[in-house]
């Protein structure tokens, strides 16, 4: 089975955090993508750690960077078949993580860009231990009619998607946001104007308000 790796920022402490937190990069970038979101978060999080691995395969759509999934014909039944393949590689690295550091799922958070960001609300509302929380920038629910079934945990969610996006339609968070609630799963949404497919500062903001909020300080 493939192996993770990519940047990270320690804790302050680096013997012990208290906390884990892992970013999930978008299609055809790396795991250097995500990790200056680390940088700005860490500074009122010291006990976190940040693990932004690059994703298993190389990107078929570029041939640089990489993917955690093909999403180039949308095709869903091959998407499925890969999202449950790379799923097992995500959850064998997080559990990996979490034991190495002597932590669970309750010092755990989740966090995705676009395709990441559908890759971490999969793998999180599958695990069966509940997560502290799930952040999602410019993604979606993938296969959201199987997920009544399929959901083990119910952690809280935020997701931000900006309202001219052009890759994944802004129509999205509505949709993400009625099925999770209709699963009484917890999750707030905000839309941000004049944003594309990307994360300003005010989302930023929201991800490092919500870590905080429900992450051990």
């Amino acid at each position: 089975m493939k192996t993770l790796s990519g940047p990270s920022i320690k804790a302050k402490n680096q013997d012990n955090p208290k906390n884990l937190v892992i970013l999930m990069h978008g299609i055809g970038a790396d795991g250097n993508d995500l990790i200056g979101l680390a940088s700005n978060w860490s500074h009122d999080m010291p006990d976190t750690e940040f693990l932004s691995p690059n994703a298993p395969f190389t990107c078929n759509m570029s041939g640089t960077g990489y993917q955690w999934f093909g999403f180039v014909d949308k095709d869903l039944v091959r998407i499925r078949a890969e999202v449950s393949q790379v799923a097992l590689i995500l959850n064998n690295f997080i559990d990996d993580q979490l034991k190495i550091r002597n932590l669970n799922d309750t010092n755990l958070a989740l966090v995705g860009f676009s395709q990441g960001a559908m890759l971490a609300l999969h793998v999180g509302l599958r695990r069966k231990k509940k997560c502290a929380g799930i952040v999602g920038y410019s993604g979606m629910l993938l296969d959201p009619d199987n997920l009544q079934n399929e959901v083990e945990s119910k952690p809280p969610i935020v997701l931000v998607h900006g309202d001219i996006d052009p890759v994944i339609t802004p129509l999205s968070l509505p949709k993400a946001e009625t099925k999770l609630k209709n699963l009484e799963i917890p999750v707030e949404t905000h839309i941000r104007e004049g944003l594309g497919h990307g994360i300003d500062a005010e989302g930023v903001e929201i991800g490092k308000t919500f870590l905080h909020k429900n992450l051990q300080s």
